[in-house]
C-alpha cells in the first residue's frame, strides 16, 4: 500500500470518529421519555410504602405501649395514665403521630387506651397529616380463675378504616374494652384478626 493512500485513510478513520461522538437530540428526547414513563409508574407504588413505613412507627409504638401497660400493671395494680409513667422512651409527638393514653378512670384506671393519633400538628410542620391511619391499643383487665382470684390483662390493637383527621378523631373519642371482649371501636378494625366494626 503507498504511504500517500494510508495518510488518507487514518485521516479519513479520524474524521468519522469525530463525527460519532456525542448523542443526538432524538436519541436523548426518547431516554427521557423513557424515564418518565418508568418514573410515572413507579412513583405511586413509592408513596404508598412510605406511607405504609410512616403506620408502622405507630403499629410498633402502640404495640409497646399495650405491652408495657401490662408490665405496668403487674407492678403497681393499675394501668399507667401517661406515656412518660410507663418508661418505654416513646415520644408523646413525632413527626407523624400524637400518642397519649386515656383511662376510664383517672384515679386507678381498670382498662386504658393507647393511643397513636394522626393529624395532631405535627412537629416542625405546617400541615397536618392526611394519608396516614391512626391507632388504638386498649388494655383491660378480666377474672382469670375464679377460685385462685387471678386477674389477667389483656390487649389489643385496632386501626382505624378512615385515613386523615377522622380515624384521628375517631381514635381519640374511642369507647374503652370492655372486661368481656376484645372488640374494636366502631370505625375500626383489629390488627389480630381482621375484623372490624
Amino acid at each position: 500500500m503507498k504511504l500517500e493512500f494510508q495518510a488518507k485513510f487514518l485521516q479519513h478513520l479520524n474524521k468519522k470518529k469525530e463525527q460519532e461522538e456525542g448523542f443526538t437530540l432524538i436519541e436523548l428526547l426518547v431516554v427521557i421519555i423513557i424515564i418518565g414513563i418508568l418514573a410515572a409508574i413507579a412513583l405511586p407504588s413509592l408513596l404508598s410504602q412510605v406511607n405504609k413505613g410512616k403506620q408502622a412507627e405507630a403499629k410498633q409504638n402502640v404495640g409497646s405501649l399495650n405491652r408495657a401497660q401490662q408490665a405496668y400493671f403487674l407492678e403497681a395494680g393499675q394501668f399507667a395514665t401517661s406515656v412518660a409513667d410507663l418508661g418505654v422512651g416513646i415520644k408523646s409527638q413525632t413527626v407523624n403521630y400524637f400518642y397519649t393514653i386515656k383511662g376510664n378512670d383517672a384515679k386507678a384506671p381498670s382498662s386504658v387506651n393507647n393511643i397513636g393519633a394522626s393529624n395532631q400538628s405535627p412537629v416542625g410542620a405546617a400541615k397536618k397529616q392526611t394519608t396516614l391511619r391512626s391507632y388504638v391499643g386498649q388494655n383491660f383487665t378480666s377474672q382469670g380463675d375464679k377460685t385462685t382470684s387471678e386477674v389477667l390483662t389483656l390487649g389489643f390493637v385496632c386501626e382505624s378504616l378512615q385515613l386523615g383527621v377522622d380515624g384521628s378523631q375517631k381514635s381519640v373519642t374511642a369507647p374503652f374494652a370492655t372486661n368481656t371482649s376484645t372488640v374494636c371501636p366502631p370505625g375500626f378494625k383489629d390488627l389480630g384478626s381482621g375484623t372490624s366494626k
